[in-house]
């Protein structure tokens, strides 16, 4: 499978500006011949909404997600995004993925981010699941999500290949760590690929890390970003799985028995 991840600056409550963001990005990965596009955290409407989220948001059958999903039919390409998305009088951070063939998968952010975050959105209770999409195992996290080891060695052990994260890093000077260090250490002490979508830039009071990466079941880069706006390609090939599986162990010599979570 080739995949594409875009590195994108947002435009601040501008659907209409974003959506041609991701449908140029689309086209291009396509041009490439990539099987599937992700995009960051909240792609669709931009990220420092704080109180606007509640007016914007959308359920997952609304506009913003149909468009999405027709724009993937129409290429022949899965497409991630992320939204607000409405559930009743309930807002969530949620990200959908796309497919080519007409599925939609919805995932909604079970760990929020600060104070903002937190005031805007209802944290989800349901846990991550693994779909199959062209014969591949994936599952979806959102940004923070991934920073807690627990989120994907679950899906490691439910079967997961590929884990994809649409991000809102922030700048500050642990963001160094989290995309340079933290997502390949996902990778490795998983042996499956991570692929990391960030926003870039400034956006209101918001400033953005970028460092996008697609990482391997080694741990290495793939594919890395700068701070600027940018499209990453990278190949997988499912025998780096079980390449780094033979090699590491990490899943079968668990002990589950010996930890306290």
């Amino acid at each position: 499978m080739k995949i594409a991840a875009l590195q994108m600056q947002p435009l601040s409550a501008d659907i209409e500006g974003n959506f041609a963001k991701i449908e140029a990005a689309a086209t291009a990965a396509v041009a490439m011949g990539a099987d599937l596009l992700l995009t960051p955290e909240l792609a669709l409407t931009g990220y420092a909404l704080a109180d606007r989220f509640a007016a914007i948001a959308e359920p997952a059958d609304g506009p913003m997600v149909e468009r999405l999903r027709a724009l993937a039919r129409r290429l022949g390409l899965a497409i991630v995004a992320g939204f607000p998305e409405r559930s009743g009088d309930v807002v969530y951070n949620s990200a959908v993925f796309a497919g080519a063939d007409g599925s939609l998968q919805l995932y909604r952010k079970a760990h929020l981010y600060g104070p903002q975050e937190k005031a805007a959105f209802q944290p989800s209770s349901d846990p991550a699941q693994v779909f199959d999409y062209r014969g591949w195992r994936i599952g979806l996290l959102i940004c923070f999500d991934v920073e807690f080891p627990e989120t994907v060695r679950s899906l490691a052990l439910a079967g997961a290949e590929l884990v994809l994260v649409p991000t809102a890093l922030p700048r500050a000077p642990i963001s160094y760590s989290i995309s340079g260090r933290m997502i390949g250490t996902r990778a490795l002490e998983n042996s499956l690929f991570v692929a990391y979508a960030d926003l870039c830039g400034e956006e209101g009071a918001c400033s953005y890390h970028g460092g996008s990466v697609i990482a391997g079941p080694d741990g290495n880069d793939l594919a890395r970003a700068g701070p600027a706006e940018a499209l990453l390609i990278a190949d997988l090939d499912r025998a780096e799985i079980s390449r780094a599986r033979a090699e590491s162990e990490y899943l079968t010599e668990r002990r589950p028995d010996l930890y306290r979570l």
